[in-house]
């Protein structure tokens, strides 16, 4: 293909003329520096490339070089433990060659060329195949098994497959096709701005559990659902994002740092390596993929970074895995497209955002889902995708954080009023909400208990009256407040501090099971139930809330996953020491 010439660069936008030959979203290389870009415009023999690079040096009258392929993602082992940059360069292996700094131009492979990896076969010679068959498979790490499956567009008969040591580009089986015979390599590429095909999609209807209290009970999330999580500074945005990787039940995290600030990243870079993964015992990284691209790095990278982490998540949702992948945060994302749209001159929409901002949102979110994979095992997995959003001042009007919200099933709003109170998770109980609630009944019915479901919806009116009363209760004072209100405001207060509280950094409390959130808060609905037929027997609510046993409710959330029995002894004091106020009361009135 003949080179184009540069017309015209302004930033991370490079026009270039005589490009008869490009193709809409083709990778070019600009100038002999070799900076890698993609072609987002095509009017005439004139291209419009959105450079991944810094442009600096770059003038008219330079070529580009085009490569006729799509932006693409290289799949295969070697994936897992990985930290990429936004179009996949392995950042790990750049710092080892070019230093801390990543050199313009620089183009090493994602995976690695040289080491072998043992490809042991599940299929055999003669076997019939078509795409997302899975051949055979590699031990990645401890964690993961690798299940190396036939590229989505092939069919025919197995004429040989080895089993051996490999690397990623060497040949481990060869199959005869109506076209010939087509060689697979454990090593698939895929273009990012595609979606892989799957037989079909289905309700999320099976649980993503995460152990924080206040997302399980109250907001919670399918596997293959979609979340929002906005927020302003200092809400707690990656602290919920960590947590969620670690102790979510997916089989791999995909971490995508789009456009936050380097020393976030960086933290993210330091912890993840020395987190403790829950399930094995040994580094979360051994299921995790990172994606770095910071506020630092060139802005359009950030365009191509929640592609690049999406096309990942859904390559190992074929194999048959539950995926997770956290994006943090599109609006730096979104950031990203309002500058290459004011530099293409595009009429701008609300707040300078181009007009398609929501379009290419549902773009991105649609690509989750619960799915029946390719194959002939018909094996069901999930991609779920939890999307941060960082609006100016929390401003929850942000045209960033409408647009998802239109596309996103459940919504976690972060409130800073509630992180400067100390009370993390800093998730509102009254904005937040989940469409997938009704949808998980039937799981938490089954797998919980019968009566969880009514216990959520009870405590969630409660903490709605509480906000009710509580307007009230600054005009008149508490102690002008009936009885039954004041009953009603302390069991809020339990479920608050109690129950949705929930401290990251200590072992015991930083992850809680279902039946042990179920017990918790059984044990204080119970409480409120007792008290309130106390109260219609004459006993004062201030005798209510100084009994003893609240001490220990206060502290049942550090109670061991292990030793869930001793709620059934908090129960039984709970009991006691109301009946023994309600008896002495009906003693004093006799």
């Amino acid at each position: 293909m003949k080179p184009g010439t540069i017309i015209k660069v302004s930033g991370p936008l490079v026009v270039a003329e005589k490009m008869e030959e490009a193709r809409m979203f083709d990778v070019v290389m600009v100038s002999d520096h070799q900076l890698i870009g993609e072609i987002i415009e095509l009017k005439g023999d004139r291209a419009f490339i959105q450079v991944y690079e810094n442009t600096g040096g770059v003038g008219p009258g330079e070529p580009v070089y085009l490569t006729g392929e799509p932006l693409s993602v290289e799949l295969g082992p070697g994936l897992i433990g990985s930290i990429y940059d936004g179009i996949q360069r392995p950042l790990d292996v750049i710092r080892a060659q070019t230093g801390d700094f990543v050199t313009r131009g620089i183009n090493i492979p994602a995976l690695n060329r040289e080491k072998k990896w043992h490809f042991m076969p599940v299929a055999k010679e003669g076997d019939e195949v078509s795409g997302g068959d899975i051949i055979g498979r590699v031990e990645e790490t401890p964690a993961v098994v690798h299940r190396i499956i036939i590229p989505p567009e092939t069919e025919g008969e197995i004429e040989q497959i080895t089993e051996g040591d490999f690397s990623v580009k060497e040949v481990v089986a060869r199959v005869k096709t109506a076209t010939g015979t087509q060689d697979i390599t454990m090593s698939q590429q895929w273009p990012v701005r595609k979606a892989r095909p799957y037989k079909s999609k289905l309700v999320p209807s099976s649980f993503l559990t995460t152990g924080q209290r206040v997302i399980d009970t109250f907001f919670p999330l399918g596997k293959g659902g979609t979340a929002c999580v906005p927020g302003p500074f200092g809400s707690g945005k990656t602290v919920i994002q960590h947590q969620l990787a670690k102790w979510s039940d997916a089989d791999i995290i995909i971490f995508v740092g789009c456009g936050e600030r380097g020393n976030e990243m960086a933290n993210v870079l330091l912890e993840f390596p020395e987190l403790t993964d829950p399930r094995s015992g040994h580094s979360l990284m051994e299921r995790t993929v990172l994606i770095a691209n910071t506020s630092n790095m060139p802005v359009a990278a950030r365009e191509a970074s929640i592609y690049t982490g999406i096309t990942i998540g859904e390559y190992f949702r074929d194999m048959g895995y539950d995926v997770s992948v956290m994006a943090d945060s599109t609006s730096r994302w979104a950031e990203a497209l309002r500058e290459m749209s004011g530099r293409l001159e595009e009429m701008p929409g609300e707040e300078g955002y181009p007009a398609y901002l929501g379009t290419r949102l549902a773009e991105f979110y649609e690509r989750a889902g619960r799915v029946v994979c390719l194959g002939s095992d018909s094996r069901e997995s999930s991609l779920t995708v939890i999307g941060s959003v960082s609006p100016p001042g929390g401003d929850l009007a942000d045209p960033v954080v409408q647009a998802t919200l239109r596309v996103v099933k459940v919504f976690w709003g972060l409130e800073d009023t509630l992180a400067f109170q100390r009370h993390f998770p800093a998730i509102s109980w009254l904005n937040s909400y989940s469409l997938y609630s009704t949808n998980l009944e039937d799981y938490f019915k089954v797998n919980v208990n019968e009566e969880f479901p009514a216990l959520q919806a009870e405590a969630m009116r409660l903490l709605q009256q509480e906000a009710e009363l509580a307007e009230i209760v600054r005009l008149v004072g508490i102690e002008a407040m009936s009885d039954r209100d004041r009953l009603i405001l302390e069991t809020s207060r339990l479920i608050r501090e109690d129950f949705l509280h929930q401290n990251a950094f200590m072992e015991i409390d930083t992850y809680t099971s279902l039946l042990k959130q179920y017990r918790m808060l059984k044990l204080i609905m119970e409480s409120h139930e007792l008290s309130q037929s106390a109260l219609e027997k004459g006993v004062s609510v201030d005798q209510l809330t100084s009994l003893p046993v609240k001490e220990e409710i206060a502290r049942m959330k550090l109670i061991p996953e292990d030793q869930l029995d001793r709620f059934d002894q908090l129960e039984k004091e709970i009991r006691t020491q109301v009946e023994a106020l309600v008896e002495s009361e009906e003693s004093v009135n006799a």
